[in-house]
């Protein structure tokens, strides 16, 4: 019979192996399977991934992964990872808008993958992946992970739902780390650059409306998954973000001069209602600026990008 003290069994230390568990495997969740097979523990760890598609089991097998074919959408699914991990990294987000009907602030997926992580030994650990946007807007304050959050969009709201639901596992002895991400960016990553957006020509805030905007590197945020898995204090939240204090026009204008691309036309918040999208809007709507101290001193996190200059530029600080 396994132990119910250790997530890890009754055997011997020798004989133990940890077993971490990555739910919503895309491009940060292959970045962490890299990292994690070019490690020095690799050999002593197993990684399983859990994916909905078929299709992908051979390219996450070739990542190093164990497949594990489930539905987050699927509650029934999910009772087979029950006791299978010793960590579980959560990087799958919430249901789209329209998603739950009357129900649309909550997140049935990391509700029905607690339930099913209940359902026999729990694992050490579990880092979860929210958003800044759980503050809500801030008006360019200095934002430590102490502040209330106030989700000012339905999908803030459903991922304070999310945290909600994984911090109940906390109370149940789960070491649980909340990863509160800004906007990811990699130039591998798809559409993963401004570079695009520039050559639409898409206006930016003058100066007198423009908000703060939060950036991290998709390579560091997965090693801040990674550090967070074992570092992390017991149901601690992390600002998972650059050192970047940037408004947001000044990002894109520091991306046209990378990319010798003209800068973006600056229009007053009352043009741009008439000439952004509304999902534009929503970002352009809420200003602040992340402490990321904390990521630094208690998960040990030395950035490789710790600016959007060196970020965008591929221009990686020596460690």
């Amino acid at each position: 019979m396994p132990s119910i003290q250790s997530p890890l069994g009754a055997l011997p230390a020798r004989f133990r192996r940890e077993r971490l568990l990555i739910v919503g495997c895309g491009d940060v969740g292959q970045r962490v399977l890299r990292d994690l097979r070019c490690g020095t523990g690799a050999a002593r760890m197993q990684v399983l991934a859990l994916t909905s598609s078929p299709a992908r089991v051979a390219g996450l097998r070739a990542l190093g992964a164990r497949p594990l074919v489930g539905n987050l959408d699927d509650a029934p699914s999910l009772r087979r990872l029950a006791g299978l991990a010793t960590r579980v990294l959560h990087l799958a987000p919430p249901p789209g808008e329209g998603a739950g009907g009357r129900d649309w602030w909550l997140d049935p997926r990391t509700v029905d993958l607690a339930r099913a992580l209940r359902l026999r030994t729990l694992p050490a650990s579990l880092a979860y992946a929210s958003t800044s946007g759980v503050y809500g807007d801030c008006q360019g304050a200095l934002v430590p992970e102490t502040r209330a959050v106030a989700p000012g969009t339905p999908r803030a709201q459903r991922r304070v739902n999310a945290e909600r639901a994984v911090r109940h596992l906390g109370r149940a002895g789960v070491r649980v780390s909340v990863l509160r991400i800004p906007g990811i960016y990699a130039p591998d990553r798809e559409g993963g650059t401004p570079e695009a957006r520039l050559r639409r020509g898409t206006p930016v805030l003058t100066p007198e409306d423009d908000v703060f905007t939060n950036h991290i590197h998709a390579d560091d945020l997965a090693r801040a998954c990674v550090a967070a898995l074992w570092r992390g204090r017991p149901q601690r939240a992390y600002n998972v973000s650059d050192s970047t204090q940037l408004k947001m026009g000044d990002y894109f204008d520091l991306a046209a001069d990378l990319y010798g691309l003209p800068r973006p036309p600056r229009v007053p918040r009352s043009d741009a209602q008439q000439q952004l999208s509304l999902m534009v809007l929503s970002f352009m709507s809420e200003s602040r600026r992340l402490d990321n101290q904390r990521m630094l001193r208690e998960l040990g996190v030395r950035l490789r990008y710790p600016s959007v200059a060196e970020g965008l530029g591929g221009k990686a600080v020596k460690q």
